[in-house]
């Protein structure tokens, strides 16, 4: 069960994001994107914004974003799930207005799964978000497998582009490894970070990670961890 903490992450350090209308938060599996939206979506609620998180990932069931209806619930954050979210069955169903949701006041958030299927699905609404001022983030992590070198990180984007239809706009550095996440190794993906976005052409967003790992670091993005794996859930319940 995640925890619905308040949100709380250090701002002294924080950059001001450049949110628009409708911000896509894409990467591979594993990289993080999902609590990059989560916290992205409480920050703009705590400014007073009205926001709405939609829930793409139509193929993977663990570590997404309808998983916290009870946080969101918390801060007035709207959510649009799959019509199977949340059920133990595993069908990539959509039943997205997506037109609807784009005209609701505020900001939209869209977690997309980070494979050809999620990009697909992405690629169907394309028309919709050609209307609006949209954003596509790419979230990458050097520590996981199949980004660890940058020429790993970029293929996968362009995979996600071709199968989309959609070009990416920015990049987020959200180098860790769970728990075990340490100052080095977030500092150790500075240069890889700064090779992707050399090499794709693009800007760096944010680096994103707790923020007592953060000082020193440009565009420091200090974020909370809702999202854990479930073995880590396990053992934090066992320690209570």
């Amino acid at each position: 069960m995640r925890t619905a903490e308040k949100h709380d992450a250090t701002k002294s350090q924080r950059i001001k994001m450049n949110f628009r209308k409708i911000n896509i938060i894409t990467g591979h599996y594993g990289s993080g994107k999902t609590n990059v939206s989560v916290n992205m979506a409480l920050d703009l609620a705590e400014k007073g914004e009205k926001v709405t998180v939609v829930d793409l990932d139509i193929v993977n069931p663990y570590f997404r974003t309808a998983d916290f209806k009870e946080l969101f619930g918390e801060h007035n954050i709207s959510l649009t799930v799959p019509t199977y979210a949340n059920s133990n069955l595993d069908i990539p169903a959509l039943g997205f207005d997506m037109n609807g949701i784009a005209d609701r006041e505020g900001y939209i958030i869209i977690d997309v799964g980070g494979d050809d299927e999620g990009a697909k699905a992405l690629g169907r609404y394309r028309k919709v978000f050609e209307k609006y001022d949209t954003q596509m983030l790419y979230v990458i992590n050097r520590c996981r497998y199949l980004t660890k070198e940058p020429a790993e990180a970029l293929q996968l984007m362009y995979e996600i582009e071709n199968a989309s239809g959609m070009k990416c706009d920015g990049i987020i550095n959200n180098t860790n490894l769970g728990r075990e996440t340490d100052r080095d190794i977030v500092l150790g993906s500075v240069a890889y970070a700064d090779e992707v976005c050399r090499e794709a052409g693009l800007p760096l967003v944010a680096v994103t990670a707790e923020a007592g790992y953060l000082d020193g670091i440009d565009k420091a993005y200090p974020v909370n961890i809702y999202v854990k794996k479930l073995w880590e859930e396990f053992g934090d319940e066992a320690e209570k």
